[in-house]
Protein backbone atom coordinates (compact mmCIF):
# COMPACT_ATOMS: atom_id res chain seq x y z
CA UNK A 1 0.00 0.00 0.00
CA UNK A 2 1.22 3.49 -0.87
CA UNK A 3 1.12 6.33 1.65
CA UNK A 4 -1.40 8.34 -0.40
CA UNK A 5 -5.13 8.21 -1.09
CA UNK A 6 -6.03 6.62 -4.43
CA UNK A 7 -9.16 8.77 -4.82
CA UNK A 8 -10.45 11.82 -2.96
CA UNK A 9 -14.00 13.05 -3.62
CA UNK A 10 -14.04 16.77 -2.76
CA UNK A 11 -17.55 18.16 -2.42
CA UNK A 12 -19.54 21.04 -0.92
CA UNK A 13 -21.65 24.03 -1.85
CA UNK A 14 -20.42 26.45 -4.54
CA UNK A 15 -17.67 28.72 -3.19
CA UNK A 16 -17.34 26.54 -0.10
CA UNK A 17 -13.57 26.40 -0.59
CA UNK A 18 -13.03 23.30 -2.72
CA UNK A 19 -11.01 25.01 -5.43
CA UNK A 20 -9.04 26.97 -2.84
CA UNK A 21 -8.01 23.72 -1.13
CA UNK A 22 -6.84 22.30 -4.46
CA UNK A 23 -4.93 25.51 -5.16
CA UNK A 24 -3.33 25.24 -1.71
CA UNK A 25 -2.30 21.64 -2.42
CA UNK A 26 -0.76 22.68 -5.75
CA UNK A 27 1.39 25.23 -3.94
CA UNK A 28 2.47 22.78 -1.21
CA UNK A 29 5.68 20.81 -1.92
CA UNK A 30 4.96 17.21 -2.83
CA UNK A 31 6.94 15.74 0.07
CA UNK A 32 4.95 17.84 2.53
CA UNK A 33 1.63 16.99 0.85
CA UNK A 34 2.43 13.32 1.12
CA UNK A 35 3.53 13.51 4.74
CA UNK A 36 0.78 15.76 6.09
CA UNK A 37 -2.22 15.07 3.84
CA UNK A 38 -1.56 11.66 2.20
CA UNK A 39 -1.59 13.27 -1.23
CA UNK A 40 1.54 13.19 -3.39
CA UNK A 41 1.12 13.75 -7.10
CA UNK A 42 -2.52 14.34 -7.98
CA UNK A 43 -4.86 14.63 -10.93
CA UNK A 44 -8.05 16.74 -10.87
CA UNK A 45 -11.38 15.78 -12.42
CA UNK A 46 -13.83 18.67 -11.97
CA UNK A 47 -17.29 18.88 -13.53
CA UNK A 48 -17.24 22.70 -13.82
CA UNK A 49 -15.21 22.80 -17.08
CA UNK A 50 -17.63 20.20 -18.49
CA UNK A 51 -20.76 22.21 -17.75
CA UNK A 52 -19.11 25.47 -18.78
CA UNK A 53 -18.39 23.93 -22.18
CA UNK A 54 -22.14 23.36 -22.54
CA UNK A 55 -22.81 27.07 -21.89
CA UNK A 56 -20.22 28.10 -24.47
CA UNK A 57 -21.52 25.57 -27.00
CA UNK A 58 -25.09 26.84 -26.63
CA UNK A 59 -23.92 30.43 -27.03
CA UNK A 60 -22.23 29.51 -30.32
CA UNK A 61 -25.29 27.63 -31.51
CA UNK A 62 -27.64 30.50 -30.71
CA UNK A 63 -25.57 33.56 -31.59
CA UNK A 64 -23.31 32.35 -34.40
CA UNK A 65 -25.06 29.43 -36.06
CA UNK A 66 -28.63 30.63 -35.35
CA UNK A 67 -29.45 27.11 -34.27
CA UNK A 68 -31.40 25.81 -31.24
CA UNK A 69 -29.62 25.55 -27.91
CA UNK A 70 -28.91 21.93 -27.00
CA UNK A 71 -28.10 21.80 -23.27
CA UNK A 72 -29.35 24.96 -21.53
CA UNK A 73 -32.17 27.49 -21.78
CA UNK A 74 -31.73 31.22 -22.31
CA UNK A 75 -31.37 31.75 -18.53
CA UNK A 76 -28.58 29.17 -18.31
CA UNK A 77 -30.52 26.38 -16.60
CA UNK A 78 -30.11 22.80 -17.81
CA UNK A 79 -32.88 21.62 -20.11
CA UNK A 80 -33.08 18.23 -18.37
CA UNK A 81 -32.45 17.13 -14.79
CA UNK A 82 -30.55 14.06 -16.03
CA UNK A 83 -27.76 16.37 -17.18
CA UNK A 84 -26.63 16.61 -13.54
CA UNK A 85 -26.22 12.85 -13.54
CA UNK A 86 -24.53 12.99 -16.95
CA UNK A 87 -21.81 15.15 -15.40
CA UNK A 88 -21.11 12.48 -12.77
CA UNK A 89 -21.07 9.81 -15.46
CA UNK A 90 -18.53 11.96 -17.29
CA UNK A 91 -16.42 12.15 -14.14
CA UNK A 92 -16.60 8.36 -13.91
CA UNK A 93 -15.61 8.07 -17.58
CA UNK A 94 -12.61 10.35 -17.13
CA UNK A 95 -11.66 8.44 -13.99
CA UNK A 96 -11.59 5.24 -16.03
CA UNK A 97 -9.17 6.90 -18.45
CA UNK A 98 -7.06 8.02 -15.50
CA UNK A 99 -6.85 4.44 -14.22
CA UNK A 100 -5.92 3.22 -17.70
CA UNK A 101 -3.16 5.78 -18.06
CA UNK A 102 -1.63 4.88 -14.68
CA UNK A 103 -2.11 1.13 -14.77
CA UNK A 104 0.95 -0.55 -13.32
CA UNK A 105 2.30 2.60 -11.63
CA UNK A 106 3.92 1.80 -8.30
CA UNK A 107 3.07 5.27 -6.97
CA UNK A 108 0.05 6.54 -8.92
CA UNK A 109 -1.33 10.05 -8.43
CA UNK A 110 -4.34 10.68 -6.25
CA UNK A 111 -7.44 11.38 -8.33
CA UNK A 112 -9.31 14.37 -6.86
CA UNK A 113 -12.93 14.45 -8.03
CA UNK A 114 -14.66 17.78 -7.41
CA UNK A 115 -18.32 18.75 -7.69
CA UNK A 116 -21.13 20.64 -5.94
CA UNK A 117 -24.77 19.58 -5.69
CA UNK A 118 -27.98 20.94 -4.24
CA UNK A 119 -31.18 19.17 -3.31
CA UNK A 120 -33.05 20.88 -6.17
CA UNK A 121 -31.36 18.59 -8.71
CA UNK A 122 -31.18 15.38 -6.70
CA UNK A 123 -28.50 16.30 -4.20
CA UNK A 124 -25.35 14.40 -3.33
CA UNK A 125 -27.33 11.21 -2.76
CA UNK A 126 -28.41 11.08 -6.41
CA UNK A 127 -24.92 12.08 -7.61
CA UNK A 128 -23.26 9.31 -5.60
CA UNK A 129 -25.41 6.72 -7.36
CA UNK A 130 -23.70 7.60 -10.65
CA UNK A 131 -20.14 7.17 -9.41
CA UNK A 132 -18.50 4.11 -10.94
CA UNK A 133 -17.72 0.98 -8.89
CA UNK A 134 -14.01 1.67 -9.44
CA UNK A 135 -14.38 5.08 -7.78
CA UNK A 136 -16.38 3.76 -4.84
CA UNK A 137 -13.90 0.96 -4.25
CA UNK A 138 -10.99 3.34 -3.69
CA UNK A 139 -12.52 6.65 -2.60
CA UNK A 140 -12.74 8.75 0.51
CA UNK A 141 -15.02 11.80 0.73
CA UNK A 142 -13.99 15.22 2.01
CA UNK A 143 -17.00 17.50 2.49
CA UNK A 144 -16.34 21.24 2.84
CA UNK A 145 -18.97 22.63 5.19
CA UNK A 146 -20.30 26.19 4.98
CA UNK A 147 -23.84 27.49 5.54
CA UNK A 148 -25.75 28.73 2.52
CA UNK A 149 -25.30 32.37 3.55
CA UNK A 150 -21.50 31.95 3.46
CA UNK A 151 -21.70 30.23 0.07
CA UNK A 152 -23.66 33.22 -1.21
CA UNK A 153 -21.22 35.77 0.23
CA UNK A 154 -18.12 34.02 -1.09
CA UNK A 155 -19.72 33.38 -4.48
CA UNK A 156 -20.27 37.13 -4.83
CA UNK A 157 -16.73 37.89 -3.65
CA UNK A 158 -14.92 35.58 -6.03
CA UNK A 159 -16.86 36.31 -9.22
CA UNK A 160 -14.79 37.99 -11.92
CA UNK A 161 -16.97 38.89 -14.94
CA UNK A 162 -13.83 39.02 -17.09
CA UNK A 163 -13.04 35.35 -16.28
CA UNK A 164 -16.37 33.54 -15.84
CA UNK A 165 -14.77 30.30 -17.02
CA UNK A 166 -12.07 30.38 -14.32
CA UNK A 167 -12.00 27.65 -11.67
CA UNK A 168 -11.13 30.20 -8.95
CA UNK A 169 -13.12 33.18 -10.26
CA UNK A 170 -16.41 31.84 -11.61
CA UNK A 171 -19.71 32.55 -9.88
CA UNK A 172 -23.47 32.23 -10.11
CA UNK A 173 -26.14 34.94 -10.04
CA UNK A 174 -27.77 35.15 -6.60
CA UNK A 175 -31.11 33.88 -7.89
CA UNK A 176 -29.58 30.83 -9.54
CA UNK A 177 -27.47 30.01 -6.49
CA UNK A 178 -30.59 30.12 -4.30
CA UNK A 179 -32.68 27.96 -6.62
CA UNK A 180 -30.01 25.35 -7.23
CA UNK A 181 -28.00 25.25 -4.01
CA UNK A 182 -29.84 26.76 -1.02
CA UNK A 183 -30.97 23.33 0.16
CA UNK A 184 -28.43 20.54 0.67
CA UNK A 185 -28.98 16.89 1.57
CA UNK A 186 -25.49 16.40 3.04
CA UNK A 187 -26.62 16.62 6.65
CA UNK A 188 -29.26 13.92 6.15
CA UNK A 189 -26.67 11.70 4.43
CA UNK A 190 -24.11 12.14 7.21
CA UNK A 191 -26.72 11.60 9.93
CA UNK A 192 -26.90 7.91 9.02
CA UNK A 193 -23.30 7.10 10.00
CA UNK A 194 -20.58 9.27 11.59
CA UNK A 195 -17.78 7.66 9.56
CA UNK A 196 -19.07 6.24 6.28
CA UNK A 197 -21.42 7.17 3.44
CA UNK A 198 -23.33 4.11 2.28
CA UNK A 199 -23.49 4.03 -1.53
CA UNK A 200 -24.98 0.91 -3.07
CA UNK A 201 -22.95 -1.96 -1.58
CA UNK A 202 -20.02 0.23 -0.50
CA UNK A 203 -19.12 2.08 2.68
CA UNK A 204 -17.07 5.14 1.72
CA UNK A 205 -15.15 6.92 4.51
CA UNK A 206 -15.89 10.61 4.93
CA UNK A 207 -14.71 13.58 6.97
CA UNK A 208 -15.84 17.20 7.18
CA UNK A 209 -13.63 20.26 6.72
CA UNK A 210 -15.33 23.03 8.70
CA UNK A 211 -14.81 26.20 6.68
CA UNK A 212 -16.92 28.61 8.72
CA UNK A 213 -15.33 30.73 10.06
CA UNK A 214 -13.33 30.76 6.86
CA UNK A 215 -9.99 28.97 6.73
CA UNK A 216 -9.43 28.79 2.97
CA UNK A 217 -8.58 32.50 2.78
CA UNK A 218 -5.27 31.82 4.55
CA UNK A 219 -2.88 28.90 3.90
CA UNK A 220 -1.74 28.95 7.53
CA UNK A 221 -5.32 28.20 8.58
CA UNK A 222 -5.95 25.58 5.88
CA UNK A 223 -2.99 23.37 6.69
CA UNK A 224 -3.66 22.28 10.29
CA UNK A 225 -7.35 21.55 9.76
CA UNK A 226 -6.74 19.80 6.45
CA UNK A 227 -4.09 17.67 8.15
CA UNK A 228 -6.59 16.81 10.87
CA UNK A 229 -9.40 15.74 8.53
CA UNK A 230 -7.20 13.88 6.04
CA UNK A 231 -5.60 12.11 8.99
CA UNK A 232 -9.07 11.00 10.08
CA UNK A 233 -9.80 9.78 6.56
CA UNK A 234 -6.54 7.85 6.51
CA UNK A 235 -7.43 6.03 9.74
CA UNK A 236 -10.92 5.23 8.46
CA UNK A 237 -9.60 3.93 5.16
CA UNK A 238 -6.60 1.95 6.40
CA UNK A 239 -7.19 1.39 10.10
CA UNK A 240 -3.68 2.70 10.69
CA UNK A 241 -2.35 5.98 12.04
CA UNK A 242 0.93 5.43 10.16
CA UNK A 243 1.67 5.86 6.43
Amino acid sequence: MTSTFPTLILIGRPAAGKSEIIDFLKKTPEAERRRRFHIGKFHEIDDFPMLWAWFEQDAILEKVLKAPRMMTDAQGYFLHEYQWHLLIERISLDYGKFLRDHEGDTDPPTAILEFARGSQHGGFRAAFEHLSPAILESAVILYISVPYEESLRRNRRRFNPQRPDSILEHGLPDEKLEILYRDSDWESIAAGDPDFVHIRDRKVPYAVFQNHPEKTDDPTKIAPHLEEVTGRLWVLRTGSTHP
